[in-house]
C-alpha cells in the first residue's frame, strides 16, 4: 500500500498546506528522511533533480519548529544561486500557509541594508547564498549563536561554484551542537571530504544512484554537424507549438546563450527568453517567473542558472550543447517529467561533442536512441568561430606572439613620413645663426672665433 502524507504524522496545519498543493503521496526520498530529519541527526540524502528534495527536509523542520518571539533565526538554508533563494522561500511559505512562521531570502546584488532590517526584525528561518550571508555574519546584523539546523541544498553545485571557502567559514561561525542536512543530487569527492569533516555520523538516504535515467523520460538525440544546423533543427521543432508546449533549452556558456537567443529572437520574440550569470538580478527573475507561469514557452538557460529550479509542466528539454560533465546531463533531463508526468529530452550533438555522449550513455548504461534530421531542415555551412579551422579564424593585430607575422603595408610612405628624426629643427637653426660653442663651459670660444 502506498505511503500517503496523513502516514507521516504531519500536524493539522502541514497537512491542510500539502492538501491545498493538491498531493496526496509523498516521494521516495519525503518519505524516506522524513523520520530521520526529524529524530535530530546528521542526514546526507542523494537524491535526482526532480524528486522533490525542498519538502523532504521541510516538511520535518516545520513540524517541529515551534511558535518562537526570539528575533534570531533557528534554521539556516544555503543555496548556492539567488534564483533558488527565491524558490525554497516560496516553496516554504507554501508549507506554512496555516503556520505563524518567518521566512527570509538573503543574497548578494540586493540593498544590504534592507536585508539587515529585515533580519533585526526577527526571523525563524534564513534561506541564504554563502557568500551574502557571510557578509551579514561579519557585520554584526545576523547572530548565528541560535542557528539549530543546518540545511545545505544543491551542496554539489556550491563546490562547483567555489563556495567551499566560504562554506567553511561559516561552519567557523555556526554553533557546534547543531543538525547538518545536506542534499546533493551527486556524491562528488568534494562532497565527500566535506560530510567526513564535518558531519557526525550522518544517516544517508539514498533514492537513485546518479546515472540512472528517470523512467517517465523519453530520450532522443540527433547527430548535427555544427552550431547553425543545430539553430536550424531547433527552429524546425519551436515551430509545432501544439507538441512543444513549454521546452527549456540547455547550453554550455553564456556566449551560446546570447547567441542562440539573437538566432531564435527573430521567430519566436514574443515565446523566448533567457537567463545566465551575466543578466541582472531582475531580468533573471523575470524571465524565470514569466517561462514558469507560462507567460513564454522557451527558456534557455545555462546549467548553473538552471539546476535546481523547479519549473512546472516543461513538456521538453532539449540540450541544444552536449555536456561536458555526463551528470549535468542528467540534471538537465530532470527538469521534465516532474511529480511522475511524462517527459521529453532531445541530445543535439556535434562531430566533436560525440565523446561527451558516449560518456553520458557510459554512465546511464543506456543507448539514447539517435534520429536522422528531417529532410526539411537545412545543413548551415555557417560556422561560428570556434568551429572555423585555426588558420581561418580572425587574427587580432594586437598579438605579439611569433606566429603572428604582419604583411607588407598596403602603401608606400609619403616623403614627408620618410624624412628620419634628427630632434628639433629650432634648435639646430639657433645653433647656426648663433653658433653655439661646441664645448660646453668654454665661455671664450666664440671670443677667439671672432679674432680670427
Amino acid at each position: 500500500m502506498q505511503t500517503t502524507f496523513q502516514d507521516l504524522n504531519l500536524s493539522n496545519q502541514l497537512l491542510n498546506a500539502v492538501e491545498d498543493l493538491g498531493f496526496t503521496h509523498p516521494t521516495p526520498v519525503q518519505e524516506q528522511s522524513f523520520s530521520i530529519v526529524r529524530s535530530g541527526k546528521d542526514v546526507v540524502g542523494i537524491a535526482q533533480t526532480g524528486t522533490g528534495k525542498t519538502f523532504a527536509y521541510m516538511l520535518p523542520i516545520l513540524r517541529d519548529l515551534n511558535y518562537s518571539e526570539q528575533k534570531f533565526p533557528r534554521v539556516l538554508v544555503l543555496v548556492p544561486t539567488r534564483e533558488l533563494v527565491l524558490q525554497v522561500v516560496e516553496e516554504i511559505e507554501k508549507l506554512a500557509k496555516y503556520i505563524t512562521l518567518r521566512v527570509l531570502g538573503v543574497y548578494g546584488g540586493a540593498n544590504i541594508n534592507v536585508q539587515k532590517r529585515a533580519i533585526m526584525q526577527g526571523q525563524d528561518i534564513v534561506v541564504a547564498t554563502p557568500g551574502r550571508l557571510y557578509d551579514l555574519a561579519l557585520s554584526k546584523a545576523l547572530n548565528m549563536k541560535s542557528i539549530q539546523k543546518l540545511v545545505i541544498d544543491e551542496v554539489d553545485v556550491m563546490l562547483d561554484l567555489g563556495f567551499r571557502f566560504q562554506l567553511l567559514n561559516i561552519f567557523d561561525i555556526l554553533p557546534e551542537r547543531r543538525q547538518n542536512i545536506m542534499f546533493s543530487a551527486t556524491m562528488t569527492d568534494d562532497v565527500d571530504a566535506l560530510i567526513t569533516d564535518f558531519f557526525k555520523s550522518p544517516e544517508k538516504v539514498s533514492i537513485a544512484v546518479s546515472g540512472t535515467p528517470l523512467d517517465n523520460i523519453s530520450q532522443q538525440c540527433y547527430d548535427v554537424p555544427n552550431f547553425y544546423t543545430k539553430v536550424n533543427l531547433l527552429n524546425h521543432f519551436l515551430k509545432d507549438k501544439d507538441t512543444y508546449k513549454k521546452v527549456l533549452v540547455f547550453v554550455a556558456f553564456k556566449r551560446s546563450a546570447d547567441m542562440l537567443f539573437a538566432a531564435l529572437d527573430e521567430s519566436f520574440a514574443d515565446e523566448i527568453c533567457v537567463i545566465h550569470s551575466n543578466k541582472t538580478q531582475n531580468y533573471r527573475i523575470r524571465s524565470i517567473r514569466q517561462f514558469d507561469q507560462g507567460m513564454n514557452r522557451i527558456l534557455v538557460a545555462t546549467d548553473v542558472m538552471a539546476r535546481g529550479l523547479d519549473f512546472d509542466e516543461v513538456s521538453h528539454v532539449i540540450n541544444f550543447d552536449t555536456p561536458k560533465f555526463p551528470e549535468n546531463y542528467m540534471h538537465r533531463i530532470g527538469r521534465t517529467g516532474r511529480a511522475e508526468q511524462e517527459g521529453k529530452s532531445i541530445l543535439f550533438s556535434t562531430p566533436k561533442e560525440q565523446e561527451e555522449k558516449a560518456a553520458i550513455e557510459a554512465l546511464m548504461d543506456v543507448k539514447i536512441p539517435k534520429f536522422n534530421l528531417p529532410e526539411v531542415v537545412e545543413i548551415s555551412e555557417l560556422l561560428t568561430e570556434d568551429e572555423r579551422p585555426r588558420e581561418d579564424r580572425e587574427r587580432s593585430k594586437n598579438r605579439t606572439g611569433l606566429e603572428y607575422v604582419p604583411g607588407p603595408a598596403f602603401h608606400e610612405k609619403s616623403e614627408k613620413n620618410s624624412k628620419t628624426n634628427q630632434g628639433g629643427s629650432y634648435r639646430r637653426e639657433i645653433a647656426k645663426k648663433y653658433k653655439k660653442p661646441k664645448t660646453r663651459g668654454d665661455k671664450n670660444y666664440n671670443k677667439r672665433n671672432k679674432k680670427k
